[in-house]
């Protein structure tokens, strides 16, 4: 039995199996590495800290991902596909290592996050999210 989401290990162990697959992925892999060009040493600290923060309110994030996201899209028009590919990814991920409430939480957070960063990528005007 898949145990639950309870501390930052569990986290480091999700973004980690995360974002090996984002990388080998064909519709996401280009965003991060050539597009945003990630430094992943820097990023994944800051993520494993942003979903601490999400699930056990620790104030350990400090970073604004609307604002990345805004950068980003204009350097390369994010789409629809892109948001439902990568929550596609981060559930199975979930899926694949934990079960529980704090898991549950995870996907509904990560899905709210997801339609409100595309929410305001369209309220910018210029650029339509297909």
């Amino acid at each position: 039995m898949k145990k639950d989401i309870t501390n930052r290990s569990d986290i480091e162990r999700l973004v980690q199996s995360f974002y090996i697959k984002v990388n080998k992925d064909d519709l996401l892999g280009h965003i991060f590495n050539q597009v945003a060009k990630v430094n992943w040493e820097r990023h994944l600290p800051i993520m494993y800290d942003f979903w601490e923060n999400l699930l056990f309110y620790t104030g350990n994030y400090h970073g604004n991902p609307m604002d990345l996201h805004k950068h980003l899209h204009q350097l390369s028009s994010l789409k629809a596909e892109h948001f439902n590919h990568w929550n596609s990814l981060f559930n199975q991920t979930v899926d694949e290592l934990f079960s529980g409430d704090n898991a549950l939480i995870a996907k509904q957070r990560a899905m709210k996050i997801s339609t409100i960063i595309q929410a305001q990528l369209l309220s910018l005007g210029s650029s339509k999210i297909d």
